[in-house]
């Protein structure tokens, strides 16, 4: 197939799925034409090395990307998002008709950025099908200095308008099918298709002697959080926990974040001395911390936009074959439950999530590898690059047929008429 990808982010930026998803098409023999931005996540300014201008291309085998202009301040404020939004909208109206052109499907990677631009795309491109890939809803606020919700009510009409106008959906937690179903979608045209992870760096692997050195103590129970300390993991609830079991286990976290000196400042206070505190690490150093852990923990709070995400870190500790730790509600407790690939909780209750520390810590080794053994399974047989491009790649397919027969039915009755 011709297939053209729409996406606001692109590597070297951290958009790992759209990013693989385009190498592995063009892999399998597919021509691929993506068209992004410049490189400027998550800081706001254009990456070294690079000047945004109109005419920039790379080619590599069965895969081009072009790259359009688009506001870049540092502004991290919605007003500045905004802007950004709607400049790369217009770049890729201006653009796109051509680059698109002849293409069998379009491949939509649509967070909330990417919705003024696959508008403004598709009312030129016309009859092509479209494919969205929809990795959240969005539940942004308005700037603080306005209270009617204009912007945030633009943004829902122009992500419900590409919803209601694709040929399939791709949603990346169950419950997203509910929201996506919500705004007047036909269900059968929305389909699951779960995150993959780096499998070439997330990997079972064995814990050399610098890493267990770095995350354990003594024959203790380690839980480690690896990733962000911010408002949406509410680690305050892990800390609490774990002070409520000093002598059964330890609590590791791994990372750094802007709720960071917060958490660190409650294990002072609860005199937490089995909370401990590692600096972000390499994502390369990570499946050896994994593995001298003993489970890996994953805190999402108690919001109705996180009940619809599976973060990241889960598939990268079921990748890797880690035993889970779940303090989250919605889809990824449900995941945990469902490949018995470790335990959870309610989000934000310190105590259920002590009772799971307590659990955790009591289960004996080898239980704890057949839980990290059948995560593993579970995410190669569900979650993987080839099993979620196979679904992709379906669902393009399927578009491409469908957008064929649709044209050549219009074409054959102009021609009787």
């Amino acid at each position: 197939m011709r297939i053209g990808i729409l996406t606001y982010h692109f590597p070297p930026e951290p958009a790992f799925i759209p990013g693989s998803l385009a190498v592995e098409l063009a892999a399998r023999g597919h021509e691929v034409r993506v068209l992004t931005g410049f490189p400027d996540y998550p800081g706001g300014h254009v990456y070294p090395g690079w000047r945004q201008r109109w005419r920039h291309e790379t080619h590599s085998r069965g895969l081009t990307v072009r790259r359009v202009p688009r506001y870049s301040t540092g502004d991290g404020g919605v007003r500045g998002r905004m802007a950004s939004w709607l400049s790369f909208a217009g770049s890729a109206a201006l653009v796109g008709r051509r680059y698109f052109a002849g293409v069998d499907v379009l491949y939509v990677h649509q967070p909330p950025a990417t919705a003024f631009a696959s508008v403004a795309l598709l009312r030129r491109l016309g009859r092509v099908p479209v494919v969205l890939h929809v990795p959240d809803v969005w539940a942004e606020q308005a700037p603080a200095d306005t209270d009617d919700g204009r912007w945030a009510a633009r943004v829902r009409a122009a992500m419900t308008r590409t919803y209601q106008s694709a040929a399939a959906i791709a949603v990346t937690a169950p419950s997203l099918r509910d929201a996506v179903v919500a705004v007047g979608t036909d269900p059968d045209r929305v389909r699951t298709v779960l995150n993959w992870t780096d499998e070439r760096i997330f990997r079972p692997a064995t814990a050399s002697a610098s890493a267990r050195n770095l995350v354990r103590r003594d024959e203790r129970c380690v839980v480690m959080h690896a990733g962000t300390i911010g408002f949406r993991q509410g680690l305050e609830t892990a800390v609490r926990a774990a002070a409520a079991l000093d002598r059964t286990m330890d609590l590791v976290l791994v990372g750094s974040g802007a709720d960071e000196r917060r958490v660190r400042g409650l294990a002072e206070e609860l005199r937490a001395d089995n909370v401990r505190f590692v600096d972000r690490r390499s994502p390369l150093d990570m499946p050896e911390l994994y593995a001298a852990a003993d489970y890996q923990l994953v805190m999402l709070r108690d919001l109705p936009a996180l009940r619809s995400t599976v973060p990241g870190k889960l598939q990268a500790a079921l990748s890797c074959a880690a035993p889970v730790v779940a303090s989250a509600g919605g889809d990824t407790a449900a995941l945990v439950e469902r490949t018995r690939a470790g335990l959870s909780c309610p989000p934000e209750d310190w105590a259920s999530l002590a009772d799971r520390f307590w659990l955790a810590a009591t289960i004996p080794p080898p239980a704890r590898l057949d839980m990290g053994r059948r995560g593993r399974a579970a995410y190669l047989r569900d979650m993987s690059l080839p099993a979620g491009v196979d679904r992709i790649e379906q669902l393009l397919r399927e578009a491409a047929d469908a957008g064929s027969g649709r044209k050549v039915s219009s074409e054959r009755e102009s021609h009787i008429a």
